[in-house]
């Protein structure tokens, strides 16, 4: 045998190859569009958010940066009634924090 004969496929050993590959990158691209779509759903958000394992302390410095931002653009938009409701959230918040200072 040659080096030429070693290396020839048939076609339908060609065409089997194909198939496998075809297959196998549909399998791929299927995962992938399930992935992104469970991905993006809230109860992957809640169950990523669940497995950080943060302590109440960084639970509530995290709700403060949020609080604050959120205050900053509703005091720029004018919208005194919302910004009223965060004030009394950060409060809770201010409470939780107390705890732990130090």
């Amino acid at each position: 045998m040659t080096d030429n004969n070693i290396n020839k496929m048939t076609e339908k050993e060609l065409n089997i190859l194909a198939t496998k590959i075809v297959s196998r990158m549909m399998k791929i691209k299927s995962m992938e569009d399930w992935f992104n779509h469970i991905e993006s759903t809230a109860q992957a958000a809640n169950s990523d958010y669940s497995q950080l394992n943060l302590s109440e302390e960084v639970e509530a410095l995290g709700e403060a940066a949020r609080l604050m931002t959120l205050m900053n653009i509703l005091q720029d938009d004018e919208e005194y009634e919302k910004c009223a409701i965060i004030k009394r959230r950060m409060k809770v918040v201010n409470k939780i924090l107390k705890k732990y200072k130090k």
